[in-house]
């Protein structure tokens, strides 16, 4: 089983960071505004990046990592252009 960090670019171009075990399900999840209390007042959400782990508590660890840093920082991430640990090229 497959578990994923993301980031969601929310409808006023703030980032948004989670985890899940399905990204395409999560993102029709939020766009419902039936995701987490943030993304119901800022979606449309769209994912924009993904990395996978094999256990929920490396992806949350991640997540919490991630949350920690600036918006430039998560930008690059998104863009490519960080040190990310781990990318995953399951979900395009």
């Amino acid at each position: 089983m497959l578990y994923y960090f993301y980031l969601a670019r929310c409808c006023d171009e703030s980032l948004y960071a989670g985890f899940c075990m399905d990204l395409k399900e999560r993102e029709k999840r939020h766009n419902e505004g039936k995701g987490a209390k943030y993304t119901r007042s800022h979606f449309p959400i769209k994912i924009v990046h993904h990395e996978t782990y094999e256990t929920r508590s490396a992806a949350l660890r991640r997540e919490a990592q991630v949350k920690t840093w600036t918006k430039a920082a998560k930008e690059k991430l998104v863009r490519g252009r960080s040190h990310s640990t781990h990318k995953s090229k399951l979900f395009k």
